[in-house]
């Protein structure tokens, strides 16, 4: 599973991407797809949360007159994560920090579907070769990566525990640490988008 992070004050654009990814039929893989609308809890979330892609609109961030901090920490925390960064306003994308940090792309929101569809999945090839070389452990666990693909697909603790054969309190519990190292507030956290089923 893949995890994202779309950072925009735009609602609908954080939702539209979330849609494209899991349910336009056009990735082969599955996504955790985090949505954030503050520049300086993004820096935080990357570097605990380490996405496999950043996406973000810095433009009404570069509108706040206060937005010269939170900037610049944000690109380091980026570091070696690829980055698309989305044009939004008349204003030109950001050309210092392109020059001083690593920019994967720099596309208009106007762009067409398939297009940043094509740049995403260049990206994610990007970051999957830089995934091979590094030994870093994991946020989740093997078993909880299995425990959060099988809840994604909108099963319960007691399917996910037949799949896997546990018990199903164990599910829960590995519920419980899934939301809780993946910052997400309750079982029905935005990301996990789909109904789950009871059995």
């Amino acid at each position: 599973m893949l995890k994202i992070l779309v950072i925009d004050r735009c609602h609908f654009t954080r939702t539209g991407i979330e849609a494209l990814l899991n349910h336009s039929g056009t990735f082969n893989a599955s996504f955790l797809v985090s949505g954030m609308n503050n520049l300086l809890l993004a820096k935080e979330h990357i570097l605990q949360w380490k996405p496999h892609l950043v996406i973000a609109d810095l433009y009404s961030f570069l509108s706040d007159p206060r937005a010269s901090t939170p900037i610049a920490p944000f690109f380091m925390s980026c570091n070696t994560i690829p980055l698309i960064l989305l044009q939004s306003g008349e204003r030109e994308h950001i050309p210092a920090y392109d020059r001083q940090y690593t920019v994967h792309s720099v596309l208009s929101k106007r762009t067409a579907l398939n297009e940043l569809s094509d740049i995403i999945q260049d990206a994610l090839r990007i970051r999957a070769t830089l995934d091979t070389q590094k030994s870093v452990t994991p946020l989740l666990t093997p078993q909880e990566e299995k425990v959060l693909s099988l809840w994604m697909d909108g099963m319960g603790n007691k399917a996910i525990a037949a799949a896997l054969g546990i018990h199903s309190k164990t599910a829960y519990t590995y519920k419980r640490n899934i939301r809780m190292k993946l910052h997400l507030g309750n079982r029905f956290s935005p990301f996990l988008s789909l109904p789950e089923n009871k059995n």
